[in-house]
């Protein structure tokens, strides 16, 4: 009896034999977990790159809408300065009319005719200004639209490209398979049952692929949403925006000459370029988190690609 327990006593401290098959089938449980996450890795840093240039576009777009807006602000200046010389004008030519009778009749057309010219030569300008503030007022409700449609599909593309549950998942059992392996070839190396071939080999997959832990996938998914976040304010924004412009540009808004209807068109060009400057800021803003999720992604891409690397 004490022959048998001494027996079971040394098969117990004698450590756990690993065959060649078993270190061959951890590296293939490996091979089956971690392929195909490069290809994943992949697609999601174009996507993260595509939406870089797509938010940069909205970035540039809102620019434009607000370098126009701000110059159709000193049109506006322009025209209204002229029209105040115009009210001169027509108010000159009404007291020339006044005091026909009084003095002598070829002095007072005299006088009416040089206000008369040069009432032609400011309606010819007010109304090349005119034209230019429209002009102006068109391109950035134009240019606005453009930005709103660019952060539109910002948000979209945001919020898609994360590390979706079943890639988690794979990386989960990515990292799990390769724990694993570093037991069974730890085994195989003490029992002596692999060539030192298969040991580097395993060693190698291991170092590769143990990278995975140290892999933050949340990165990629916070800067996504902040991306998402940022666009989407881009986009309300530049709704409100492209309404606005549209509407401080509208005939009706522009031909209200009263002092009312001059103040409510004032008011909703500065309204219109405010929205334009926090459209730029929040493209700007997404482009940012969209370029910042490329370097997450590139860390994670490059693991993957050094554990397939190492599985091949």
């Amino acid at each position: 009896m004490k022959h048998i327990i001494s027996m079971f006593a040394i098969v117990a401290c004698m450590p756990f034999v690993v065959n060649a098959s078993e270190l061959s089938d951890a590296i293939s449980n490996v091979r089956s977990a971690c392929m195909g996450i490069s290809n994943e890795m992949s697609s999601m840093k174009t996507m993260a790159g595509i939406n870089t240039a797509v938010t940069g576009v909205g970035t540039v777009a809102g620019g434009v809408a607000l370098g126009t807006g701000l110059a159709k602000a000193n049109v506006d200046a322009e025209v209204e300065e002229w029209e105040r010389i115009l009210d001169e004008l027509e108010a000159e030519q009404k007291k020339a009319q006044i005091v026909f009778t009084i003095i002598n009749p070829d002095d007072v057309n005299k006088a009416l005719k040089d206000i008369k010219v040069s009432t032609i030569n400011v309606d010819g300008r007010l109304d090349e200004l005119n034209k230019k503030s429209k002009t102006l007022g068109n391109i950035r409700t134009g240019t606005m639209a453009g930005a709103t449609a660019t952060n539109i599909a910002g948000t979209i593309i945001a919020g898609t490209n994360k590390v979706k549950g079943d890639l988690k998942s794979q990386i989960a059992d990515c990292i799990a398979a390769t724990k694993t392996l570093a037991n069974v070839r730890m085994q195989a190396r003490i029992s002596g049952t692999a060539t030192d071939n298969e040991l580097d080999r395993s060693q190698n997959i291991v170092s590769k692929c143990s990278e995975w832990e140290m892999v933050d996938l949340s990165k990629i998914d916070n800067r996504a949403t902040g991306a998402m976040v940022s666009s989407a304010i881009g986009a309300t924004t530049g709704i409100a925006g492209t309404i606005t412009s549209a509407n401080a540009n509208s005939d009706a808004t522009r031909n209200d000459n009263s002092d009312a209807g001059r103040q409510k068109e004032k008011n909703l060009n500065t309204t219109s370029n405010v929205l334009a400057g926090t459209t730029t800021a929040a493209s700007a803003t997404a482009t940012i988190f969209n370029a910042t999720q490329i370097s997450a992604i590139k860390r994670a891409a490059m693991v993957a690609d050094e554990c397939e690397g190492a599985l091949k």
